[in-house]
C-alpha cells in the first residue's frame, strides 16, 4: 500500500517536534566542511573498519548488491515489516532523504558530498551539538557502534501542551567523498536490542556518490522509484488506516511503502 501526503506549509503549522529538530540539525549542515569516550554494550564494530568488516559501503566496495533497494545515491537493505518514507522537497520535487520506521522507532538517513582529503563528521557533530544545546536539548558526546556520536534529549511539545524530552541519537559515517548521517529516534535511541536492528541496517547501506563535482555538504539526491508513485489523493492529510506517522523529521510530501 502506498501513501502520498502533503503537509501544510511550515509557516502555517503549529510548533512541533519535527520543526524543532529540522531547524537545529539543518543549521549545522549549512556551513563549510572543515569525541569523547563512553561505554556502549552494543558497540562491537570499530568505525576504523568501515569498508573492511562492515559498512556503510561505497558502491566501489560492493560487487553484489543482493536484495537491497536501489534509490540512487542510497542503496538500502529491505527489512520486512518496516515502513520506508521518502522525504520530498515540495518546491523542487527532489528526494533528499529517507526514514525507516517500525513500532515507535525511526532512523532517518541522508547522504552528503564531502571533501576528498578529510572527513566531515567531526565538524558537523560539533555544530549539531551546539545547535541542539542552543535549542534546550541535553547532549552527550559518546563512542558508539560507528564511532563518535551524539546522544541527546530534545525538548518536544506533548499533546497536552507540556514540554517533554525525547531521546534522539545522531550517528555519522565518513566515506570516500561522501558523508552519511543517521538519526535514531524513539525506542531505537534508548533500547539496545532495537538500536542493534537499525544499526545492522545502517551497516549494510551502500552509498553511490557519483563522479559529478559537488560542494561539500551538498545533499546527494535520491531517485523516486516508479513503483512508489501510484496515483493517490495529494490533498489527503490523514494517514491511511493501519499506518502510523512515526517520523519526527518529516519535511513535506511523503511516500510510504509497507513491505
Amino acid at each position: 500500500m502506498s501513501i502520498f501526503k502533503r503537509r501544510k506549509p511550515q509557516d502555517q503549522a503549529a510548533p512541533s517536534a519535527e520543526n524543532t529538530l529540522e531547524s537545529t540539525v539543518d543549521g549545522a549542515m549549512d556551513g563549510a566542511v572543515d569525541g569523547a569516550s563512553g561505554g556502549d554494550p552494543v558497540a562491537s564494530i570499530a568505525s576504523a573498519s568501515r569498508g573492511v568488516d562492515h559498512g556503510p559501503w561505497d558502491i566501489a566496495e560492493v560487487k553484489d548488491l543482493g536484495e537491497r533497494f536501489d534509490l540512487g545515491a542510497l542503496i538500502i537493505p529491505a527489512p520486512q515489516g518496516m515502513e520506508l518514507r521518502l522525504e520530498i522537497e515540495d518546491a523542487t520535487h527532489t528526494v533528499t532523504g529517507l526514514t525507516l520506521a517500525e513500532e515507535g522507532s525511526t532512523m532517518q538517513l541522508q547522504a552528503f558530498a564531502a571533501p576528498k582529503t578529510e572527513g566531515a563528521w567531526e565538524a558537523i557533530r560539533t555544530e549539531i551539538a551546539e545547535n541542539l544545546e542552543g535549542a534546550g536539548a541535553t547532549v552527550e558526546h559518546a563512542e558508539g557502534t560507528f564511532g563518535p556520536e551524539l546522544r541527546t534529549r530534545m525538548p518536544m511539545p506533548a499533546p497536552d501542551g507540556r514540554t517533554v524530552f525525547g531521546p534522539v541519537r545522531f550517528l555519522g559515517v565518513d566515506g570516500p567523498r561522501w558523508f552519511l548521517r543517521a538519526v535514531l529516534a524513539g525506542r531505537a535511541a534508548v533500547e539496545d536490542e532495537v538500536r542493534a536492528v537499525f544499526e545492522g541496517i545502517l551497516g549494510e547501506v551502500v552509498v553511490r556518490r557519483g563522479d559529478q563535482p559537488m560542494a561539500p555538504r551538498e545533499v546527494l539526491l535520491l531517485d523516486l522509484p516508479a513503483a512508489l508513485t501510484q496515483p493517490v489523493d495529494p490533498e489527503a492529510e490523514a494517514p491511511a488506516p493501519g499506518t502510523t506517522d512515526l517520523n519526527p523529521f518529516e519535511r513535506g510530501p511523503e511516500i510510504t511503502e509497507i513491505r
